[in-house]
């Protein structure tokens, strides 16, 4: 694997500016000598190198799409969960499922395929002065005294203490490193073998030459989330513009609602002050009665959020049924998270109760930009890393967090604020809440952006953002 900065040295003495993915494109493949002929294929007009600009690059799609007869094809997030006690057994099963599936894709990289086996090369001579690339989830990470990153990786064989050194270009990287994430890493072993010293990291990531899947046929998609059914700070004025505004939009097909449809019942103390609705059943049947009076062309798909009546735990269960008993035929329940395709571009949609956790681990992370934050959840190729902190997992044999296949669409919700982003083809969007600001957000200063509906045209994926408060 090629170090960035020799990357990046190599198109300056050219006299060229070259974008990240680039060097990113180049890394992975490991080969400095691509940097001659991408030069001499950049246009006379161009100032910056881009992914464009490398010969025989092409834009790859992440897996196949096959067309159905419905406009709304829920591929992940219809079935009924296990709601079974766990085990420590069961988190076994759970984290070795999620290593195998985040290390595999890092293997498909020409510059990580031959990643060696921690257990393999610890304390062993015969590595001592050579170039190892190993693959290992993050147990912990911390500061050494002296400014270094240490992080503890280990995989199926064993465990080994990574050192990055303030001092190297990926530095910044090694900052944002959590635990339970699988990165891979380059570097040599200490002469006693107990410690690794990192040159280089990488993650998952999205490919650079990703390209997304795009409707044959005109249609667009609203995005919202958040609604807060119950609660004294609900908009309704806002929503019922929202309904009126849909009725004259015929071009929008498909509803996408990424949970907290309602405030819920005992959810923080002293709840109860703060409801117009004290009852849970009738959140929902008010709730029910909001999307009957949307167009009934309109396909709705909702899934559920740490506010509504299912487990904590994710992934969350759909709504169970005697909470959807009033909801009209053209709503679909789907889990937390879950895939849904709408005219073959697929969505994937995931409350985000993770951000609290990331935005608590990750440097410079923040509520006011979920869409960076999503982005870091593309990187890493999972939608909740970290065991233990404030988003409870339910550990089971398949880890259904883990992002794969990569989706046209990241629809998050959660943090009450809007937020886009185009992250290698992948469109990255929070649209907000429908509930204004909250005591609890007065507290935090939280500033929401409410009554806010994200629209993206599924041929081009291009977003527009509608403020029904205005």
């Amino acid at each position: 694997m090629q170090r960035p900065q020799e990357i990046v040295l190599g198109f300056l003495d050219r006299g060229m500016q070259v974008h990240p993915d680039v060097v990113s494109y180049i890394s992975e493949q490991g080969d400095l000598s691509l940097i001659p002929a991408i030069v001499d294929a950049v246009p006379p007009h161009a100032t910056v190198v881009l992914p464009e600009h490398i010969p025989g690059f092409t834009r790859e799609r992440d897996g196949m799409r096959f067309l159905t007869e419905a406009n709304v094809d829920v591929i992940y997030g219809v079935g009924t969960q296990e709601n079974n006690g766990v085990d420590f057994r069961d988190f076994i099963h759970y984290f070795r499922d999620r290593f195998n599936r985040l290390a595999g894709i890092l293997r498909t990289r020409k510059s990580y395929a031959g990643a060696m086996p921690i257990g393999g090369i610890a304390r062993n001579s015969r590595y001592y002065n050579m170039e190892i690339v190993l693959i290992g989830m993050v147990m912990e990470v911390r500061n050494t005294t002296k400014g270094h990153r240490m992080a503890m990786l280990e995989d199926p064989t064993g465990m080994i203490n990574v050192l990055f050194n303030k001092d190297r270009e990926d530095f910044a990287e090694a900052e944002r490193l959590i635990p339970d994430e699988v990165i891979a890493v380059t570097g040599q072993l200490s002469n006693d073998g107990n410690l690794f010293f990192a040159n280089s990291l990488a993650r998952p990531d999205i490919p650079v030459n990703h390209a997304p899947y795009l409707s044959e046929t005109p249609g667009k998609a609203a995005f919202i989330s958040d609604v807060h059914v119950g609660s004294d700070t609900f908009l309704g004025e806002a929503w019922e513009k929202f309904s009126a505004w849909l009725h004259e939009q015929p071009d929008i097909g498909y509803l996408m609602i990424a949970g907290d449809v309602v405030d819920g019942i005992g959810i923080y103390p002293d709840q109860d002050k703060e409801l117009t609705i004290q009852n849970i059943y009738g959140q929902y049947e008010v709730f029910a009665d909001m999307l009957r009076k949307l167009p009934s062309h309109i396909q709705i798909v909702v899934s559920p959020g740490n506010h509504d009546a299912v487990r904590g735990a994710e992934p969350q269960p759909a709504l169970p049924p005697q909470f959807c008993t009033n909801l009209p035929e053209n709503v679909t329940m789907v889990e937390n998270p879950a895939v849904v395709k709408l005219q073959g571009v697929s969505v994937l949609m995931y409350h985000g109760r993770s951000f609290d956790d990331m935005i608590g681990l990750i440097p410079g992370a923040s509520y006011t930009h979920p869409e960076e934050v999503m982005v870091e959840m593309l990187k890493r190729r999972h939608l909740t890393c970290t065991y233990g902190e404030r988003t409870p997992i339910y550990a089971s044999r398949e880890d259904r967090l883990v992002i794969d296949p990569i989706p046209e669409i990241l629809h998050t919700g959660h943090v009450h604020i809007s937020g886009i982003a185009k992250y290698r083809g992948v469109l990255a969007l929070n649209a907000g809440t429908w509930q204004s600001q909250t005591a609890f957000q007065k507290q935090m200063n939280i500033q929401p952006t409410p009554a806010r509906a994200i629209i993206v045209d599924l041929q081009t994926m291009e977003p527009k953002v509608i403020d029904f408060q205005k």
